[in-house]
Formats: C-alpha cells, structure tokens, sequence
C-alpha cells in the first residue's frame, strides 16, 4: 500500500502537467488558427480538471507512460485549409510534451551537476523533485510518442491524414470509428509496447545522456 501511495505522490504533478498542457496545446492552435470552440467551451484552459479523463488517467498511473486525456473540440471548417489545419492541431499536443520532456531533463542536469540533489542539505526536499522531473521526462515522451502513432484518433493519425492526398486522406479517415477499438488491442497484444519502448528509450537515454 506504501509503494502505491508513493507512486501516486510522485506520478500525480508530471501526470497532470502532461495532460493539462498536452490539451492546451491543441486548443491554443485551434484558436490560432481561427477556430475559438476549445476557447468558448472552457477547455483552453489550465486547470487540470478540464482535461482529465478518469480511463486514460487511470492508465498513465498503471503504465507511468500511457494514457490520455479527454479531446478538445475541435472545428476544423473554421480553419482556412480544414486539412492542414487539424495536422497543425494535433501535431501541437506532442510538441507541448516534447518541450516539457526537455525543460525536466535540462533542470534534472543543471541540478545533478551542481550537486542540488548529491548530497544535498534537504533530502526529504530535493529527493521528491528529483523523481518527479525523472518522471516528468519518461511520461511526457511517453505520451507523445504514443499519440504519434498513425492511428486516429490519435495526432499521429491526424498528421498522416494532413500528408495524404484529399482521396486517401477521406478514405484513411474512415478507420477513425474503429480507431479506439483498434488501439485496445494493441496494447492488450503488447504491440503497442514493444513499439514505443525503444524509441521512449533511446529518446530518454539522449535527454539524459551520461549525466542523470
């Protein structure tokens, strides 16, 4: 019970920074893009309570890498180029991740080599943040990662229906109903794991190289 209230402590913060910006992300472009519904609705928002979906949170706790949040609405007839503009949308959520991914390894360096967290005077302080950035850096490349796969609804497939041409992109388009279902079961065969692992991996290993 210890190791799960401690797990849930240091997961809680990364996991709602992911998920909370991942969803702003996507709202902020809509609305730069000239659709204001994530806007209008209450969703370009920061408070976490807005993006949360109880599943996809659930599953970032049991995996510490995968889950999601619930979408922000979208109306892409709003855009100048529909097409081109729910690339841009959804190519946003990963890159907010991405970013935080980076900020969090840069702090966990610049705080190991100067020796804040080795032997510091504050363990009980330092120790927590430590592991939380740690996490910060997995989870964030976690999620976008696994939301690049071409696969809608998720940006991955998103992105690749903005590449195609219009016909393939309508026809591509059409798996999106099944897309969830599609998704359920390749995580349960383990696919989805064996696919994002290495590439989470090696993403990690260069954020963090030899200094963490």
């Amino acid at each position: 019970m210890e190791a799960i209230i401690l797990k849930i402590s240091i997961l809680a913060i990364p996991v709602l920074l992911a998920i909370t910006l991942h969803e702003y992300a996507h709202g902020w472009m809509a609305s730069r893009l000239g659709d204001p519904t994530a806007r209008l609705l209450g969703r370009l928002s920061l408070n976490p309570l807005k993006h949360l979906d109880p599943v996809g949170t659930l599953a970032f706790f049991i995996t510490g890498m995968i889950g999601w949040a619930k979408p922000v609405p979208v109306n892409a007839m709003r855009f100048k180029d529909p097409k081109k503009g729910m690339m841009w949308v959804a190519m946003a959520g990963p890159a907010a991740n991405l970013a935080i991914a980076v900020a969090s390894a840069m702090v966990l360096r610049l705080m190991s080599g100067n020796g804040t967290f080795y032997g510091a005077a504050f363990p009980a302080l330092t120790k927590p943040i430590y592991l939380m950035l740690h996490a910060s850096v997995f989870i964030n490349i976690g999620l976008a990662v696994f939301n690049f796969i071409p696969i809608p609804p998720l940006d991955g497939g998103r992105v690749l229906a903005g590449l195609l041409p219009y016909r393939q992109a309508l026809a591509f388009s059409r798996i999106e109903p099944y897309g969830f279902l599609i998704l359920i079961v390749l995580m349960f065969s383990g696919l989805v794991h064996t696919i994002i692992s290495p590439i989470v991996s090696t993403a990690v290993w260069i954020l963090f190289g030899s200094g963490i």
